[in-house]
């Protein structure tokens, strides 16, 4: 999951709030930063829904507008909204070459959703994707296991981006962090 460069993006469900951070790093190739404050993490469908990427700019753009209007089609539904684009995107000549990952939440989901099929939804309402993926995503769960009843979902994932940020090259500390309410 984390075959993608130039990104992390972390989401997590905890104490009944949904937070999701990335940071603003784009890189070119594997020499050259040319963005440090892109934004990948946006709200959807009204501010109802939170979404990230990790992968291609224009090829994840691709993916907000077809799951927004899946989205729409689906009355907000974000789990058949995430498994109609998964059929789609696996299905389609076109959309099928994508490269990109997409992390999708509302308050009752939390899902993954890739070009290969998979909708996932995780076990302990956390996610992380991109090339410092696994750097957020073990800080996250430390944080929650350990401080989870004095952190909020907000800072969790605030700190776990900023571990990230610390280690990976291709993840830098501009941290666009968005919650629902």
């Amino acid at each position: 999951m984390s075959n993608f460069h130039a990104t992390t993006i972390f989401a997590i469900r905890h104490d009944g709030k949904s937070a999701m951070a990335g940071d603003g790093q784009v890189t070119f190739g594997n020499a050259v930063v040319m963005k440090h404050t892109a934004r990948k993490v946006r709200k959807l469908f009204n501010g109802k829904v939170l979404a990230g990427f990790a992968g291609s700019v224009a090829d994840a753009f691709t993916l907000f507008e077809l799951f927004e209007g899946k989205l729409v089609e689906y009355n907000g539904n974000i789990q058949r909204a995430a498994v109609e684009l998964a059929k789609k995107w696996r299905t389609d000549r076109v959309l099928h070459k994508l490269e990109a990952l997409l992390i999708v939440m509302d308050h009752n989901s939390l899902l993954l959703i890739s070009g290969t099929g998979e909708v996932i939804e995780p076990d302990d309402g956390i996610l992380a994707i991109g090339s410092g993926g696994n750097y957020a995503l073990a800080a996250g769960r430390a944080l929650k296991e350990n401080a989870g009843g004095n952190l909020s979902a907000k800072q969790i994932a605030y700190a776990s981006l900023k571990t990230a940020s610390d280690i990976c090259v291709y993840t830098n500390g501009n941290i666009i962090l968005e919650e629902l309410e």
